[in-house]
């Protein structure tokens, strides 16, 4: 593949790049202007969202037609990386998750009704949204084949009865995407549905403490106790809920490796910065030939990682699935984030493991990268089910037509 961009392209991340060092670093900095959960607070959050869609960078992975730059997955891999120089970088261009990863699937598989009334507002910037999946044991996690969420047909609507838990940012969510079981077809038992958050029938009965910082809305646990959603909110149609978690969950597990690698690279940032300022016994720590060497296999693993993830675009923009190449980079990059903050703070010593920088936010939040949207176990087995599935075809290249 060519791994230049366009003029265009690199235009664009150069304005994000500006607009993160002259408007978000500065609030970041500001614990003022920090919410109880250690995220933006909702106040400096939307100052800094109206300038930047009147900078015209907003959105970019929704298309044009619908209210965005329409950029594709290559160019969200540049962009992406870009934004999350500042921890709340991606929810000021409306590029975060779970509402990045449900514009897309909505855009990809709504109807025109559907997308003019649960997926406009969400790129507008007027709600948030949800995308409840998840469910305590025995029910469904990494195998949907488990879920126990139920939707039986009542006329012309679907009554819903379960429990989800860690369903993130559901707390602020006005919009839901809901899985739940609608047959016991192995594959065309589960079904996606449509729902808002003032429709009787459901609730959340809490807030889930966690070890990290909190995206918008938290991580909670719902019940569904005869909520009725109508036929017409049914996402894609009955039987094809498999087909809207393939198409919703893997592009947004590469968009989550895409801000997790600018993450990473802000780490070794603040460990440069530290370690050329700082010394000790008479010499620079970035003087020492420990700190290059940590310093300088940190930058090889972002790297790597950048080129995984570049590959997954790729395929993706070219019409391919990248299942393997997705899981590759989502176990990479997870482990990645995790080590370039711990080494971060090891270099900064007690300065690190204090909140005078974001490394701590970051360690913390680094945690559940080897988690969400599939453990790194979940993700070795996929890779090795394709190995299993192609044997030595599995690492050939591609063949120009």
């Amino acid at each position: 593949m060519d791994f230049s961009i366009s003029p265009d392209l690199a235009a664009l991340r150069d304005r994000i790049e500006t607009f993160v060092e002259a408007h978000i670093l500065p609030v970041e900095a500001d614990r003022s202007a920090w919410d109880a959960h250690d995220n933006i607070a909702e106040e400096p959050l939307q100052a800094l969202r109206a300038k930047a869609r009147a900078e015209g960078l907003w959105c970019p992975q929704v298309s044009p037609e619908n209210g965005g730059l329409g950029i594709g997955k290559i160019g969200m891999a540049v962009t992406y990386e870009t934004m999350n120089r500042s921890i709340f970088g991606p929810v000021v261009f409306n590029a975060a998750a779970p509402d990045d990863g449900n514009m897309m699937v909505l855009e990809a598989l709504g109807t025109e009704a559907q997308r003019e009334r649960w997926l406009a507002p969400i790129v507008r910037g007027e709600v948030r949204s949800a995308f409840a999946m998840t469910e305590p044991a025995p029910g469904g996690g990494s195998d949907p084949g488990m879920m126990r969420t139920t939707a039986t047909r009542d006329g012309d609507a679907y009554v819903i009865r379960g429990r989800k838990w860690f369903i993130t940012g559901a707390g602020a969510a006005e919009h839901f995407i809901l899985m739940a079981r609608t047959s016991d077809d192995p594959r065309r038992g589960l079904t996606a549905f449509l729902h808002h958050r003032d429709d009787p029938g459901w609730e959340i009965v809490r807030r889930i403490p966690i070890m990290g910082p909190e995206e918008h809305g938290g991580h909670c646990e719902i019940v569904y106790d005869g909520l009725r959603i109508p036929a017409e909110n049914v996402l894609l149609e009955e039987g094809r809920g498999l087909k809207v978690t393939q198409t919703r969950l893997g592009p947004a597990r590469l968009t989550h490796c895409m801000r997790w690698l600018g993450l990473a690279k802000r780490c070794i940032e603040i460990a440069r910065d530290y370690a050329a300022r700082r010394e000790g016994f008479g010499v620079r720590l970035a003087d020492r030939e420990s700190v290059q060497v940590m310093l300088g296999d940190l930058a090889m693993q972002v790297e790597v990682g950048r080129l995984l993830v570049m590959k997954a675009a790729w395929e993706i923009d070219r019409g391919g699935y990248a299942q393997k190449e997705v899981s590759m980079a989502k176990i990479h990059v997870a482990n990645l984030l995790h080590k370039a903050a711990d080494t971060a703070i090891q270099i900064n010593g007690a300065r690190g493991y204090s909140t005078d920088t974001v490394l701590e936010w970051i360690y913390r939040y680094a945690r559940q990268a080897r988690l969400v949207d599939g453990a790194d176990e979940v993700h070795k087995m996929v890779i090795n089910r394709h190995l299993a599935d192609q044997g030595t075809g599995f690492y050939r290249w591609e063949t120009a037509p």
